[in-house]
């Protein structure tokens, strides 16, 4: 069953077109990445998936509901019951430790639960480090407390942005190994990298080049290990 669907997407800024009659869909439990250089419309993308943005023209399904033409307040919604967000940037309030960092997506969502949390940044590999503040976590265990924040809630889809794009290469061997296991779990999760190893995890990879799609990669090895049929 396709998770996400977008039809025919267009977004326009002014006179730039950012995206340019995007159709694509994500399974349940898919992992895809979305490539492309600068400015070819990944961020644009991202948002509108996210829920972040609305297009200027298509529409945009996730679980079976077009969520193209909500407003503001009710994509804040889905966003905040459907989708867990891990950005480049860490997003972490500072003064908070790595365990109440992740109790504020439950504070948004329900009761904050202290065991919920602390078993998140188990997921992550970070229970030890639950008390320490932003500043005492290196960049690759902060993006582990955003990682265990984003999936608190236990989303239908896990939305990346450049996961690994500030991390060392120890790091993102870390961040890539919970991705797999979150995807084994069956996860659908829905990376945009610049980084082909990241890529190369990923069942499919959607290249973009001047908002268009230029092509879709099927992972050999993973469309073997999963059975999964070619598509052109």
């Amino acid at each position: 069953m396709d998770l996400l669907e977008l039809r025919d997407i267009s977004k326009v800024y002014g006179t730039l077109r950012a995206l340019q009659n995007i159709n694509l869909s994500v399974r349940q439990g898919e992992w895809l990445a979305i490539m492309g250089p600068s400015g070819s419309g990944k961020t644009t993308m991202m948002n509108i998936i996210g829920c972040m943005d609305r297009p200027s023209a298509g529409e945009v399904f996730l679980d079976g509901v077009n969520i193209s033409r909500e407003g503001s307040r009710a994509l804040a919604t889905i966003r905040r019951d459907k989708i867990g967000l891990i950005f480049q940037q860490f997003h972490l309030v500072n003064y908070l430790s790595a365990l109440e960092n992740v109790m504020v997506a439950q504070y948004y969502h329900s009761m904050p639960d202290e065991k919920e949390a602390l078993e998140a940044l188990e997921r992550v590999g970070l229970a030890a480090r639950a008390k320490h503040l932003p500043s005492q976590l290196s960049g690759g265990e902060q993006q582990r407390v955003c990682i265990a924040r984003a999936l608190i809630n236990y989303p239908m889809l896990i939305l990346a942005d450049e996961p690994t794009g500030n991390l060392d290469e120890a790091n993102e061997q870390i961040v890539i190994d919970i991705f797999r296991k979150l995807h084994t779990e069956g996860s659908t999760i829905v990376v945009v990298t610049h980084d082909p190893e990241v890529a190369e995890d990923a069942q499919r990879t959607v290249v973009l080049e001047h908002g268009r799609i230029a092509r879709v990669i099927e992972n050999k090895a993973h469309a073997h290990h999963h059975g999964l049929r070619e598509e052109v």
